[in-house]
């Protein structure tokens, strides 16, 4: 018989409470549009905000309000924080973090400045990017490039505790940005091209110590499912699932890497996530669906157990990683409400999933030029429901290796890659921006070596034929899986969206324009030319009665890599170089936040 002292059971109680409070707190904050509490803008990760000063009738009143120099370049993704007063603004690699005053004309309150190993640079894929930090408990806590998770206090910098999330030398590196659910913070790992094991580490927010760690490929006690409750559409996975879907110990090496965002469903204690690409990129090394790299999972955020997975894109052969986020918003389906999940994946599809059971409701292309393959297979009687239609002229497997496939769309960086969508209740619609990119790719031969590149394909890329631009920005109707109208960009939209409660959307290019557009028609009504490229996310709060729109800008990332790295090889950085040659024509490396506020004659006027 098992005892509990009183001792025992009064620890259990304060950690119940602990956990109860740390998410009322967080929830409670993000409820309030005065400030950005998340990287997500929300758990529901719909970046929306019901602030609403500024509108589209008078957003193109718009002015620079105030600046800040980050003293870093190379790729500014993510966004800042705002909580009472304090924002607190990221870097990329070192990985700074500013603590700014907001009632004291932006003043450093404190600085955090990591000591990192630069050895760690190479061995980051597409650019020393961070997404972001995270508030929980009164501290924030920074994902630093060399997998060390460190938790600061919010009021005076100081550090709280740290973890360490992984080993450079392997090639684990840390792009994403943390996420705080209850008790615990949720942190993701990079590094699939150097043949990393990717997993998914829940970490509690109290003391750094891991609470429960969940692999994406590999025996099913170490990926936290169960053979008999664990389903992908609506059917147990069954006993090694994963085992059974590699050759021999390939999976040990597999990647399914988590560097993408995270969302929460506070009332199915839920959290959803994407895996990414297996290792190596060609795929005739690794034989079989390589479960379950290229996946979508939703699991119990106390003990990590997978409740449902659905992998979209079985054996990868055009490295379309799953890990973009997912917009969790209840959606009319026929007159009855869905508790839906929607994921605008790097294969060029838009999902709409039932994110209580996982069925799937929807798979449309939300780029008209994908052609990688023809449909989603979605006859729930079908042997292959839930599966792509592959076109076997573009498939790099049957192609086989040291050929040259030509003409696949999307390009390896997808018809969206991490770049964040919106969605706005007010209108139904989600704002995406995404890439309008093809490629040729050519897997080849590659052995592992632990931190050494473990690619095996070289890719070129560039516009559709018969095109020149290489973006666009749509408004997409997640029940229909329609495009509800659409802007061409020059370039990949690599920002993240802004929907507001002001019928305005915002999103950034990679020139450095800041864009307003109305959300219902998708006509541009504002835009202003930073000092470098924008792949940020745009944040909104309120301060002294006033709306704010904050934006980092600072051109890198994947899509950047040629001007941030200073490449020239049109076949580097992963085949993006030569497709964005072009961009050094209209911007130049910068780090920067740019704020942006309404006159005050225009506010007072409101």
């Amino acid at each position: 018989m098992r005892r509990f002292t009183i001792a025992a059971l009064a620890g259990v109680a304060s950690l119940i409470t602990f956990a109860a409070s740390a998410n009322e707190e967080l929830a409670k904050m993000a409820e309030n549009p005065k400030n950005w509490v998340m990287p997500t803008g929300d758990f529901a990760n719909t970046r929306y905000s019901a602030l609403d000063q500024i509108t589209a009738e008078n957003v193109d009143r718009l002015q620079v309000a105030w600046t800040f120099s980050t003293g870093v370049l190379r790729g500014h993704e993510g966004g800042p924080l705002i909580i009472d007063g304090i924002m607190y603004v990221h870097t990329p690699f070192p990985n700074n973090v500013y603590a700014l005053d907001l009632n004291n004309d932006g003043r450093i309150l404190w600085r955090y400045e990591p000591r990192q190993d630069p050895s760690v640079i190479p061995v980051m894929c597409c650019d020393t990017v961070n997404r972001g930090v995270a508030y929980g408990n009164g501290m924030i806590i920074l994902n630093q490039a060399d997998t060390t998770v460190v938790a600061l206090d919010a009021k005076t910098g100081e550090v709280k505790w740290t973890a360490k999330n992984g080993d450079p030398s392997k090639g684990e590196t840390a792009t994403a940005a943390p996420f705080v659910v209850n008790d615990k913070v949720l942190i993701g790992i990079s590094g699939a091209e150097f043949g990393v094991r990717g997993h998914m580490t829940a970490y509690n927010l109290s003391d750094g110590k891991i609470a429960w760690r969940a692999y994406s490929v590999g025996p099913d006690e170490e990926m936290l499912v169960d053979p008999e409750k664990t389903t992908e559409l609506g059917k147990p996975i069954g006993k090694d699932s994963s085992l059974n879907s590699w050759e021999g110990d390939q999976w040990k090496i597999g990647g399914g890497t988590t560097w993408g965002w995270f969302s929460y469903d506070p009332d199915l204690n839920l959290i959803y996530y994407g895996t990414g690409n297996p290792s190596t990129w060609n795929p005739s090394q690794r034989p079989g669906d390589n479960k379950y790299s290229m996946t979508i999972f939703a699991r119990d955020a106390d003990t990590g157990q997978a409740k449902w997975l659905y992998q979209m894109t079985p054996h990868d052969e055009w490295d379309y990683d799953g890990v973009n986020e997912m917009i969790l918003a209840d959606l009319d389906f026929d007159g009855t409400t869905r508790k839906a999940l929607v994921h605008m994946d790097r294969n060029g599809f838009g999902y709409t999933l039932d994110r209580e059971t996982g069925e799937l409701l929807v798979a449309e292309k939300y780029d008209p030029v994908v052609n990688w393959a023809t449909e989603v297979d979605m006859d729930k009687n079908s042997p292959t429901y839930g599966r792509p239609k592959v076109d076997p002229r573009y498939s790099t497997h049957q192609a086989g290796e040291d050929t040259n496939v030509t003409g696949i769309c999307p390009a390896a960086l997808g018809s969206k890659d991490q770049q964040p969508a919106a969605y706005s209740p007010d209108t139904g619609l989600f704002y995406v921006p995404t890439n309008h990119v093809c490629m040729d790719y050519e897997p080849y031969r590659v052995s592992y070596t632990a931190g050494q590149p473990y690619v095996g394909a070289t890719l070129s890329m560039y516009p559709p034929k018969g095109e020149t631009r290489m973006g666009n920005f749509i408004a997409w109707d997640a029940v229909k899986g329609e495009i509800v109208w659409s802007l061409p960009e020059q370039f990949s939209v690599w920002s993240g969206a802004l929907a507001t409660k002001g019928g305005v959307v915002f999103y950034g290019t990679l020139e450095g324009y800041l864009k307003a557009i109305d959300a219902k028609t998708g006509k541009e009504l504002y835009k202003f030319k930073t000092p470098s490229g924008i792949i940020g996310n745009v944040t909104t709060y309120e301060h002294g009665g006033k709306q704010y729109i904050a934006i980092l800008s600072g051109v890198g990332g994947w899509a950047g890599i040629g001007l941030a790295a200073g490449l020239t090889e049109p076949t580097a950085g992963l085949g993006a170089v030569g497709g964005y040659a072009a961009l050094s024509d209209y911007t130049a490396l910068g780090g920067q936040l740019t704020v942006f506020a309404l006159p005050d004659q225009v506010t007072s006027a409101n």
